[in-house]
């Protein structure tokens, strides 16, 4: 069991229960959701006893969360493509369909030590985090935490919104210059800017737009929504396009992350190219409204 973060009760407290008193505590535990999930693994101590949501707490208690080895998965034996790697932090290359976690056992998350090397810091973390998420559906760039320093200082960027994630995507329609869509989901801010860099005649959708994306909030679908919202859903999303936008996969790939370095505190800008399909698809569509008479 290795300790990541600890918190003693000050006195003059209101009376409160676990899963709210943490709530903005610990910056690895960004949501009311995953405070209830740590707590349920055995993550969240008070006097280093496991506890539960609705244990009251009293002044003087230590709250500490720790990563526990017993915790740990089986691993999965995906081969990845890992993009960049040191001994605090690693980018990988998720592939579409992926899920970054959860409780399968087909996920980003069990295949990481599988793929990525042993850190030799001494806080190294026994299970590689993944700092954010991407949907299941979308392919590319995830960052990857290897110690504590990382995972405690990339999520503190996240949270400051510092790192900057740059997506393209395909999309129905023709989307002239570049905007701004800033558009609330569930009741909350989001916020993406786009520009538009080529287009493609189509038979089905009268054109295709390459798009260039970045998210400057992190809602749940955000790009989904606001494309969709926007009237040029993304290729293959038939979850917020029509039925008629199902295609073999979806064409979103995160292809970018800017961020400053944990340990070093140098910028790093990692970048990859999206699939082939962003240009074998275009491409095809293209011979297709050439030969219709």
């Amino acid at each position: 069991m290795r300790s990541l973060e600890n918190h003693i009760v000050p006195p003059g407290i209101l009376p409160q229960r676990l899963s709210d008193y943490v709530q903005g505590l610990f910056e690895r535990l960004p949501s009311h959701q995953g405070i209830k999930k740590a707590i349920k693994r055995g993550e969240l101590l008070v006097d280093g006893q496991v506890s539960s949501t609705g244990h009251w707490v009293q002044a003087g208690q230590c709250i500490e969360l720790v990563e526990r080895e017993d915790r740990l998965g089986k691993i999965y034996e995906l081969p990845l493509h890992v993009v960049y790697e040191d001994d605090a932090l690693a980018v990988i290359n998720k592939p579409g369909g992926l899920r970054i976690s959860g409780n399968q056992f087909r996920t980003l998350e069990n295949a990481l030590r599988f793929n990525l090397k042993p850190s030799s810091a001494y806080d190294a973390l026994l299970q590689p985090r993944p700092v954010h998420r991407l949907d299941s559906p979308t392919k590319g760039l995830v960052l990857i935490a290897k110690t504590t320093q990382a995972l405690h200082y990339l999520s503190h960027q996240f949270a400051r919104k510092t790192i900057h994630k740059q997506y393209k995507a395909i999309v129905a329609g023709k989307v002239e210059g570049s905007g701004r869509i800033a558009q609330m989901i569930e009741g909350k801010e989001a916020i993406t800017e786009y520009t538009a860099l080529s287009h493609t005649p189509s038979l089905q959708h009268q054109w295709l737009t390459l798009v260039e994306l970045s998210p400057l909030t992190g809602r749940t679908h955000q790009l989904r929504i606001h494309l969709s919202h926007l009237g040029h859903p993304i290729i293959g999303d038939s979850l917020y396009g029509p039925e008629t936008m199902q295609h073999k996969g979806l064409f979103l790939c995160a292809v970018a992350l800017h961020f400053t370095h944990p340990v070093t505190g140098e910028p790093l800008r990692i970048s990859i190219n999206p699939p082939e399909k962003f240009q074998s698809f275009p491409a095809r569509e293209q011979r297709r409204w050439e030969k219709y008479p």
